[in-house]
C-alpha cells in the first residue's frame, strides 16, 4: 500500500481554523459510523434487523446534520472568509463552506427521515429483486423521489432538483460538459458496436459452460487481491447483493459476488472494488477528519476502479502474469491460452441485460439508460409506475435486448434504493481512467509493470498525481494537475476503437 502520511501545516492559522478542523474530525467520525453501519447492512446484518438499523443511521443522520449547520460553524466559516490562509487550508473552507451552505436550510427532522427511509428501501428493493416484483418496491420509490426533491428544494428552492442532486456526486464538474462527453460517447460508441456485431469476428469464451464453486472463486478473488497489493491489516474482501467499497484511509473494505458459469465477472468486479480501495488507502492519514484527507467525487473515486479493472485487469500483460494463477485454482483450464483468455475477459455480449456485468463498451449505454430515465422521475416528467415499459424500450433501442424479468431489468442495481443523479460518475470514471492510463504511460512501463506482477509503482504514481491532494483541488482542477489537460473523451474513445479495433480484426478502426 501507498499512502501520503504528511499533515497540512496549520501553526500559523486562525483559531477559528483549529475550531473548524475539530469539528470537521467529529463530523467525519459520525460520518464513518454511519458507513460501518451500512457496511454491516449490506454484508452482515440479518434480515429482522432493518427497523433498528434504519433508527441508528436516522439519529447519526441527524446528529451529522446538526454538527455540519451550528451557528459555530457558520460564524467560523464568516471570519475565515478575510483570513489570510495557505492553499490547503484554503481547500478545507472551501469545500466545509459548500458543505455548511448545502446543508444550512434543510430541516433536521428531513435528513432523519431520509436517512430512515434509505434503510426501508434498501431492504424493500432486496425483497422486490428476489421476486421480480416491482410493484413491491414502487410505493417507496415514490416516496424516497418526493424526498429528495423536498431536500433539493430546501438546498436551492428556484434550481432544477436533478442538477443540485447532481451536484452531490459530481461537484465542480458542469452537468453541461458530463451531458456532452455523453453525446460524444453514444456517437462513437454506437457504429463501433453495431460494427463488431455485423462484422467481428467470433471471439472465444473459454471460461464459460464450466459451473465454478464459490469458495474456490472466493479463494481466487482473495488470491488476486493479495497480488495486487491489498494490505490484509486495512481491508478485507467479502460478499454482497452488489459490489461495493466502504471506507477510509485506516479501513476499506470491499465486496465481490459471483455467478456460477463465469469466474471472470467476480474476478473484475472484486479488481474494480480494488481499485476503489487504493484511492481510500492513498488519501493521507495525517489528513484524516478533514476534507484533504477524504475522495473528491464519484467521477474520480470510478476512474481508480475503472483503471485498475480495464487498463489492467483487462489488459494482456496481466493474463500472461495472472493465467497461471488462475489455472492453478481451476486446472479444468489448462488448455486456454493467453491470448484466449484476453479475448474472453474482453468479449462484447450486447445482449447483456446487467450494467455490472457489461462489457466495456456496451456499459456506458447502460449508464445512459440510467441517466435519461431517473432524470425524466425526479423532474416528474415520467411516472413511477411507467419506469419497467420505459426502461425495456430504451434497452431496445439502444443494444436490441428487452429483459424478460424486472430483476435483470429496472430492479437490478441498488442505487435507486437510497439516491439518484448517481450514475453520470460511472462513465465519467472511465472516461477520466483512460486519460490517467495515457499520462501514466508517459512516466512509466505499466505493460512491463504488469506482466512482471509488479503493482505497487502503478499505485504509487495514482496516489502521487491523484490520491494525496484529497480535496485540494476541486475536481476539474485536479483533473489537469494528473493529466496536463481537461476531461476530454477523445483519450477513451481511442483507446476503444484501438482495441476493439484489433481485437475483432475491424477494417475500419
Amino acid at each position: 500500500m501507498s499512502t501520503a502520511d504528511d499533515s497540512h501545516d496549520t501553526a500559523d492559522a486562525p483559531e477559528a481554523y483549529h475550531d473548524l478542523l475539530e469539528r470537521s474530525e467529529k463530523l467525519s467520525n459520525v460520518h464513518m459510523a454511519s458507513m460501518a453501519l451500512g457496511w454491516d447492512q449490506r454484508v452482515m446484518m440479518p434480515e429482522g434487523g432493518t427497523p433498528a438499523r434504519a433508527g441508528q443511521l436516522s439519529t447519526l443522520s441527524g446528529l451529522s446534520h446538526d454538527l455540519l449547520v451550528d451557528d459555530d460553524v457558520g460564524a467560523w466559516l464568516d471570519e475565515l472568509e478575510s483570513a489570510e490562509l495557505t492553499g490547503e487550508q484554503a481547500a478545507v473552507v472551501r469545500e466545509l463552506r459548500r458543505q455548511y451552505d448545502r446543508a444550512a436550510d434543510i430541516p433536521a427532522e428531513l435528513v432523519e427521515r431520509v436517512a430512515s427511509h434509505q434503510v426501508e428501501t434498501q431492504q424493500v428493493w432486496q425483497e422486490a429483486k428476489a421476486e421480480d416484483d416491482f410493484a413491491h418496491f414502487a410505493p417507496n420509490l415514490e416516496e424516497l423521489i418526493d424526498l429528495h426533491r423536498e431536500r433539493a428544494a430546501a438546498i436551492e428552492p428556484d434550481a432544477n432538483p436533478y442538477r443540485v442532486l447532481y451536484e452531490d456526486r459530481l461537484p465542480y464538474l458542469p452537468l453541461e460538459s458530463v451531458e456532452g462527453i455523453f453525446d460524444e460517447l453514444r456517437e462513437g460508441l454506437v457504429p463501433l458496436i453495431e460494427e463488431i456485431k455485423t462484422e467481428g469476428r467470433e471471439l472465444p469464451s473459454v471460461f464459460r459452460g464450466h459451473t465454478y464453486d464459490e469458495d474456490d472463486q472466493m479463494a481466487l478473488s482473495q488470491e488476486v487481491v493479495d497480488l495486487l497489493g491489498y494490505p490484509e491489516e486495512h481491508g478485507r474482501l467479502d460478499t454482497a447483493p452488489h459490489p461495493f467499497m466502504s471506507g477510509n484511509q485506516f479501513d476499506a473494505r470491499i465486496t465481490t459476488r459471483f455467478r456460477e458459469h463465469d469466474p471472470t465477472d467476480a474476478l473484475m468486479a472484486t479488481i474494480h472494488e480494488f481499485g476503489h480501495a487504493t484511492y481510500q488507502l492513498g488519501l493521507p492519514k495525517g489528513e484524516y477528519g478533514n476534507p484533504l484527507g477524504e475522495s473528491l467525487s464519484s467521477g474520480v473515486h470510478e476512474s481508480q476502479s475503472r483503471f485498475w479493472e480495464n487498463h489492467v485487469g483487462r489488459t494482456k500483460p496481466f493474463w500472461e502474469f495472472f493465467l497461471p494463477t488462475m489455472k492453478e485454482h481451476f486446472p479444468h483450464l489448462e488448455d486456454v491460452t493467453v491470448d484466449e483468455a484476453y479475448a474472453a475477459v474482453n468479449r462484447i455480449y450486447p445482449e447483456n441485460l446487467i450494467r455490472v456485468e457489461a462489457d466495456e463498451l456496451t456499459y456506458h449505454l447502460h449508464i445512459i439508460l440510467r441517466c435519461e430515465i431517473d432524470r425524466a422521475f425526479v423532474e416528474g416528467d415520467l411516472d413511477v409506475s411507467e419506469i419497467p415499459r420505459v426502461w425495456n424500450e430504451k434497452m431496445d433501442d439502444y443494444l436490441g435486448v428487452v429483459p424478460e424479468t424486472d430483476t435483470d431489468g429496472c430492479l437490478q442495481d441498488t442505487h435507486w434504493s437510497a439516491s439518484f443523479a448517481a450514475f453520470q460518475g460511472y462513465t465519467v470514471g472511465s472516461v477520466l481512467a483512460a486519460q490517467l492510463d495515457a499520462a501514466i504511460r508517459d512516466d512509466l512501463d505499466v505493460d512491463g509493470l504488469v506482466r512482471e506482477g509488479e503493482f505497487e509503482p502503478i499505485w504509487e504514481w495514482m496516489t502521487e498525481h491523484v490520491h494525496r491532494y484529497g480535496q485540494r483541488y476541486p475536481t476539474e482542477e485536479l483533473i489537469e494537475v494528473a493529466t496536463g489537460e481537461p476531461l476530454t473523451a477523445d483519450y477513451f474513445l481511442d483507446y476503444v476503437e484501438a482495441k476493439y479495433g484489433e481485437l475483432y480484426e475491424l477494417d475500419g478502426y
